[in-house]
């Protein structure tokens, strides 16, 4: 059952080796071609990741030589993998092809300058979450203690998404700035969280967070990460079926997805350790719901939801 992740953090990866991975077959990238490929993959996002040690004056460089990466080694050494810039391109995938899509995982790399946003957008960028854990210029992350919500910056960028037609991503918010989120966005989810009433972590939705996504039409991509999904540092596949159905309990069966995070996580889920092994967790999914319910998790949930 082909599978659309919307989180991994390989671009990453390949910026810190400066170009010693081979995309394709690299055994350090959990969401390498191959890996893609047995695991059915067929869309993948790749999130452009600025690391906070980075100087201020360097952030958006560092952005571009990761678009860099992603049009050299993911794209250009790789003819199967074709880049999605529309939602429009999701309906021109052939067989054997995998689709790209770029996302910008906080908007620290663009400072207060929404000329830099429009550039992303034109290399493709079609989903942006506004902070990572800390604070910056638009909003406060989930581990900002100070949990303040989106400035007059912020709410301009989720403007300019909405005027674009980019998603607006939830994942990393504090508690209120997600809610500021909600109040302006037309097109809110949340790319790889799971839910705080299983696990409690800031990084998790609430159940009224959980509510108030279902009920704006939005969806919630449950993600791989142990620490995210059982508190600790490992956990089954069975751990995370466990926030699918609490999800699907809070009217959520059709406006749930998945978000591996893979790449950006150093704990993994046991028989869930890269992206070959997403039919292991597509085939314990079948135990528990019909095939068009398991459809939907795996994809036609988000399908459902793009802007057109």
């Amino acid at each position: 059952m082909n599978v659309i992740d919307l989180h991994c953090d390989a671009l990453l990866k390949l910026w810190e080796t400066k170009g010693d991975l081979r995309y394709a077959d690299a055994p350090e990238l959990a969401t390498n071609k191959e890996r893609l490929q047995k695991g059915k993959v067929k869309v993948q996002f790749f999130a452009i990741f600025i690391e906070p040690f980075i100087p201020y004056d360097q952030k958006f460089q560092a952005a571009l030589e990761q678009v860099d990466y992603f049009y050299r080694e993911v794209l250009g050494e790789n003819p199967e993998m074709k880049h999605l810039k529309d939602w429009s391109d999701f309906d021109t995938l052939k067989d054997g092809e995998i689709g790209a899509m770029l996302t910008l995982e906080g908007v620290d790399a663009i400072g207060d300058d929404v000329s830099k946003l429009n550039i992303l957008h034109h290399l493709g960028v079609r989903l942006i979450g506004l902070t990572w854990n800390h604070a910056n210029l638009a909003a406060d992350g989930a581990q900002e203690p100070r949990g303040a919500g989106l400035t007059l910056f912020g709410k301009e960028v989720v403007r300019f998404n909405n005027q674009h037609k980019i998603l607006t991503d939830v994942s990393h918010l504090c508690d209120r700035a997600f809610w500021d989120v909600m109040d302006i966005a037309k097109y809110p989810l949340a790319s790889h969280s799971n839910s705080r009433v299983l696990c409690e972590h800031p990084r998790n939705l609430t159940d009224e967070m959980a509510k108030e996504m279902f009920q704006k039409g939005g969806v919630v991509h449950v993600v791989y990460n142990p620490p995210f999904t059982t508190g600790g540092v490992s956990s089954t596949i069975s751990d995370l079926i466990k926030h699918i159905d609490h999800f699907c309990g809070l009217g959520g069966v059709k406006q749930i997805g998945l978000g591996s995070d893979f790449d950006g996580i150093s704990n993994l889920i046991v028989d869930l350790e890269d992206a070959s092994k997403t039919q292991n967790l597509i085939n314990e999914l079948l135990k528990h719901y019909s095939e068009e319910e398991v459809k939907g998790f795996a994809s036609q949930n988000f399908l459902n939801y793009l802007p057109r």
